[in-house]
């Protein structure tokens, strides 16, 4: 291969295919190539064959629970605000054309031993079981606040700095209890542990604000997920980078990422007798763990571990108990719930959204690690939904660059983390995009509010 690239990305996971589609409607020439024979990486969507022989190899799949063409599994699901980031990139880049939504039926958070809906509504808000009268009061005088704050107005601030004053104070200052704070930083604000509440509170009103006009847009909940699993987004901005030149080469085995001798700078991809070559490469993790060319001193390591994630794939022939039999859920279990460090996730979808046959569950525990039994420590989760038809468990790491990439022109990708939702990525599609373009901010247009993606109501 004679040909040079402006780009080559490694990995066709959900970031990967974003920045390629970005990089490719930009003007760049991108080519990208994936060792799998199937699109989204570790985000993936499996059937149901693929998905038992990647668990339990050999092994034939079940025959009582559908067809195999009625899957669409995704091994990391993750759900999408509806007025978060992500949407706007897919109504900007006018992915939305290929894929369909529907909106994730409820959010419920775990507090003092049983699941509580997330209130959608004033009048569910008042009937919540989350907090007694009193607290119903102040978390309504918080929310307020929240609502009400305009940066320009003085009298909306009752003597705070958002940017300079710490969310702890804020909660103090409404005389919110640990519960309700628990409810508000983990169920709405999405945080993973308790690190915000020392962090300047602009941080914690920019996700309460998203949460709630991602809430008021549809109802119900502020989350919706794509018909046929996750892993219909990655092939979505994939087609989106083929339009605009991108080229796509999967099952590609990668064995050599080919750096200068002198310059130590990235050169090319080694596939094989087969050398392509490029001015930069992005990719996700997992190929920066062997393969990247030098040798002794100038052998660098390129990714580093931060931790772990263990999930568990459960196949269920119900709902989850006590959610109200609706046919997918957000669920979160706040750490101090259960003696923790992190919160667990839990991630329900059904055949409504075209990922099981018809009255089968999927439904997805995960967290971080922090024991030497990863799977007991799913246990507060997998106790809450009841029989489980089959299980699926696994460990990944989670790793990060160890460099910010301008050095050798290798810009590294974030693992996905343990969270079900995928605001997550999007943050790691702008800090790929500004290490990779010198400094420069990725801009999105503003559509009008009434173009993008059509949910089912």
């Amino acid at each position: 291969m004679d040909e040079h690239y402006d780009a080559i990305i490694l990995g066709t996971g959900l970031t990967e295919c974003v920045l390629s589609a970005l990089l490719s409607v930009d003007g760049k020439k991108v080519l990208h190539m994936d060792r799998n024979p199937y699109y989204g990486g570790s985000g993936a969507s499996l059937n149901l064959t693929q998905l038992y022989e990647k668990f339990r190899p050999g092994k034939e799949p079940p025959t009582d629970i559908g067809r195999d063409r009625d899957y669409a599994v995704d091994l990391i699901p993750k759900f999408m605000m509806a007025n978060g980031e992500l949407t706007k990139m897919l109504v900007h880049t006018d992915v939305t054309r290929y894929l369909e939504f529907k909106q994730i039926a409820s959010s419920y958070v775990f507090r003092d031993g049983r699941i509580a809906k997330v209130p959608s509504t004033e009048m569910e808000a008042v009937r919540s079981s989350l907090m007694g009268l009193f607290e119903k009061r102040r978390a309504k005088q918080f929310f307020e606040f929240i609502q009400n704050w305009k940066d320009d107005d003085p009298a909306t601030h009752q003597g705070f700095d958002l940017d300079t004053t710490p969310m702890t104070k804020i909660y103090d200052y409404f005389k919110l209890e640990g519960g309700t704070r628990d409810f508000i930083g983990h169920a709405m604000a999405l945080y993973l542990d308790e690190s915000y509440m020392q962090r300047p509170a602009r941080e914690t009103y920019d996700r309460i604000i998203l949460y709630t006009s991602s809430m008021a847009r549809y109802g119900k909940s502020p989350y919706i997920y794509p018909l046929y699993g996750m892993g219909e987004l990655p092939q979505g901005f994939a087609r989106l980078s083929a339009i605009y030149g991108g080229t796509y080469m999967l099952d590609k085995q990668i064995d050599e990422i080919v750096l200068d001798e002198e310059t130590g700078k990235f050169v090319g991809v080694r596939s094989g007798d087969e050398t392509v070559k490029a001015d930069m490469l992005i990719g996700d993790p997992s190929y920066f763990r062997e393969n990247v060319g030098g040798q002794g001193a100038n052998k660098k390591e390129k990714v580093r571990e931060t931790g772990k994630v263990v999930r568990a794939i459960c196949i269920l022939k119900h709902p989850i108990p006590n959610t109200d039999n609706t046919d997918s859920v957000q669920l979160i279990i706040p750490q101090n719930q259960v003696g923790r460090k992190h919160d667990i996730y839990i991630a329900e979808v059904s055949g409504a959204h075209n990922v099981c046959a018809r009255d089968v569950y999927i439904a997805q525990v995960s967290t971080i690690v922090e024991t030497s039994t990863p799977e007991l420590e799913l246990r507060p989760g997998l106790d809450l939904l009841g029989p489980i038809y089959d299980k699926f468990v696994s460990i990944s790491s989670l790793e990060e660059p160890v460099e910010q990439g301008e050095a050798d022109n290798i810009f590294i990708t974030r693992s996905l983390d343990a969270t079900s939702h995928v605001e997550t990525i999007v943050e790691d599609v702008r800090d790929v995009w500004r290490r990779a373009t010198n400094g420069k901010e990725l801009v999105l247009k503003q559509r009008s509010a009434d173009e993008g993606a059509q949910i089912q109501q």
